[in-house]
Formats: C-alpha cells, sequence, structure tokens
C-alpha cells in the first residue's frame, strides 16, 4: 500500500512538473519559427512525420537484449539503475525495431549532449543566424570528433545558451520532454564555470536518457534533424570519431572498416557512447550510458554483444526465407512434373 502510494505520488510530481515547465518554455521559439508544418500532432506518427521509435519496440530484439545483458552479467547495474541501454534495428528506416533498458533514465552524460549543441547550431544556420563557414565548421568538427570542450564552449556561446534547451524542448523535436522523464540536456559551459539552467527534473548539468538519444540519431538518419540536407552535413560531422574507446574499440577490432557516426563522454564513474554504426548490409542505432568507473569497459563489450544481436537477427530472418522458399519450390515441382507427364 505505501508502495503504491509513493508511485502516485511520484506519477504526480511528474504530472506537475511537466506543466510548470511547459509554461516557462516559450510556445513560439526560433527552433521551430521557420519550420511550417510544426505542430503537426499524432501519437503513431512523431511530429516529423515518420514512425516513432517508442512505437516500434519489438519482442525477438529485447529477449536478446535483456539475454546478453544477463550474459554479461551487468544485470546488477541495470536493477540498480547504474546502466542504461537503447538498441534500433534500422536497417529499413521506414521501419523501425526498437529495445531498450532502463530506456528513460536519465543520468549524467559529460559530452554526449554535445550533439544538442550541433543541432542547435544547424537550426541557427537554417535560419540565417550563422553563417556555415569554414571557420565555423571546423568549430562543429573539433567539438564532435576530438570532444574539444573549447569548441563546444565557444559554440555554445555562438548558439545562444538557453536556446539550445529551446530546441531540445521544442514540440519539434521534444528531445526532452519531462513525460519522458527528461532527455538531452545541456545547462553549463564546458568547463569552470557554475550551471546556467540545470534540468528541471533531475538538476543535472549535462544530461541524456537512451532512448531520446537514440531519437536524436533516427531524426538524423531519416532526414528530419532541421532538413534533410543539413541531416547530411551533421552525420558528416559526426562521422571518423578521433577518439578510440568505448564502441570504437570493441568493434574496430572486427570491423575495421566500419562506418560510425558517434559520440561518446566520459567524466569520473560516468561513461556514456552513442552512434549509428553501419557494415554489410546492417544498420542500426546504440547507446548506453553508465555510472560506474568499470562503465568504460562495459561499454567496449556491450557494443559487440548488440552488434552480433543485430547480425544474428538477420542472418536468422535470411534464413527463414531462404527456407520458405525452398519448401515454395518443393511443393511446386511435383505440380510441374505432373503437368508434363499429362501432356505427354
Amino acid at each position: 500500500m505505501i508502495r503504491k502510494s509513493r508511485l502516485i505520488l511520484k506519477l504526480w510530481f511528474r504530472l506537475i512538473t511537466a506543466l510548470l515547465f511547459f509554461m516557462l518554455i516559450p510556445h513560439k521559439s526560433t527552433a521551430t519559427e521557420h519550420q511550417p508544418g510544426h505542430h503537426h500532432k499524432s501519437t503513431a506518427m512523431d511530429n516529423t512525420y515518420g514512425p516513432t521509435i517508442r512505437a516500434s519496440a519489438n519482442r525477438e530484439l529485447q529477449s536478446m537484449l535483456e539475454k546478453r545483458i544477463a550474459t554479461l552479467h551487468l544485470s546488477k547495474a541495470i536493477k540498480d539503475k547504474r546502466l542504461a541501454v537503447a538498441l534500433v534495428d534500422v536497417t529499413n528506416p521506414s521501419i523501425p525495431r526498437m529495445a531498450q533498458i532502463n530506456g528513460d533514465e536519465m543520468m549524467y552524460a559529460a559530452s554526449l549532449p554535445k550533439i544538442a549543441i550541433l543541432l542547435a547550431a544547424f537550426e541557427r544556420i537554417a535560419a540565417g543566424k550563422l553563417p556555415l563557414n569554414k571557420d565555423l565548421r571546423k568549430m562543429m568538427t573539433d567539438m564532435i570528433r576530438h570532444s574539444s570542450n573549447k569548441a563546444a564552449t565557444e559554440l555554445l556561446h555562438k548558439v545562444g545558451d538557453r536556446y539550445i534547451n529551446t530546441v531540445l524542448s521544442s514540440a519539434k523535436y521534444k528531445l526532452y520532454d519531462p513525460m519522458h522523464n527528461g532527455g538531452l540536456w545541456v545547462g553549463k559551459e564546458y568547463g569552470s564555470g557554475k550551471a546556467f539552467q540545470r534540468d528541471p527534473l533531475h538538476h543535472l548539468s549535462h544530461g541524456a536518457t537512451a532512448t531520446q538519444v537514440a531519437r536524436y540519431y533516427y531524426l538524423l538518419e531519416t532526414g528530419k534533424l532541421v532538413s534533410p540536407k543539413y541531416s547530411s552535413e551533421m552525420k558528416n560531422i559526426l562521422s571518423k570519431s578521433a577518439i578510440s574507446h568505448k564502441f570504437v574499440k570493441g568493434l574496430h577490432a572486427e570491423y575495421p572498416d566500419v562506418a560510425m557516426y558517434r559520440k561518446s563522454g566520459t567524466w569520473r564513474q560516468w561513461h556514456a557512447d552513442s552512434a549509428l554504426i553501419e557494415h554489410d548490409g546492417h544498420r542500426y542505432i546504440a547507446v548506453a550510458l553508465a555510472n560506474d568507473p568499470h562503465g568504460g569497459e562495459w561499454l567496449k563489450k556491450l557494443i559487440c554483444e548488440m552488434d552480433d544481436i543485430i547480425v544474428a537477427k538477420h542472418a536468422s530472418h535470411a534464413n527463414l526465407a531462404s527456407t520458405d522458399a525452398g519448401v515454395s519450390q518443393v511443393f511446386a515441382e511435383p505440380e510441374r512434373n505432373s503437368s508434363s507427364t499429362h501432356l505427354m
């Protein structure tokens, strides 16, 4: 009974926080002024006109992910909410398939939320308020590929610090959504100094949830971050990571030529990695957030398991299709033989 009362109080708190939050966020932000039709409303379809990954949960993928987590002896970390994971198969982007564990658990994510600064910068570029010149490209590339804190802070000021969270919270993206326990958030420079705007639910300066980060990459892959043109620009900047650890270190041993569009983060015991990964005809989104001194090693092993899941899933489907084709041929052959005999 006490547990039920606590749950009710928690839900009420989240609802009230969400209402207060949206009252404080401007209803008409510069993030959406130049995007016609951003008030489109749908539950099965994203307000960016496509299927939502939240509505694309896949039982088979979920079961496989849970088994691999157990194999890595990370079930306790999952139970203690020190590990959050999202895996989305986007080999066919029009039919995404998602599995997640603690997907809406918001955690400190260090440098990973720099992808939010990148998004806000391209919103400014699309609005004609920032020039996409050589210097700006270098700044954005340094921030993402080399995780430069100096470049991130400089770009944050060019874009406008509070503007970033306005973009993330906008109806167009909802990459920070109190109804889903938050998401991507940037409330502090990457360096010394105080936070200028901590997230209202968890008071984090640089936060993320695995599911919202996965949504970011899905919108990127489907050309819906700002526009198809600028999604392509952003994807290019996210390529060729100069930091070889976690996801990169885990996959490069087996797939040295893997294409990975990625941003990671590390600070003390917090480890985060996120990527859109392409190899051998497979394409998927992987996100993991960990709160543990060994989190970096967890993520290195975890990405190998997630990759195996995607490869195995498509292999089993290909074998099934091949078997079905063989069965059809066997059943068809007697009919052809019978027909031939009759004609003779």
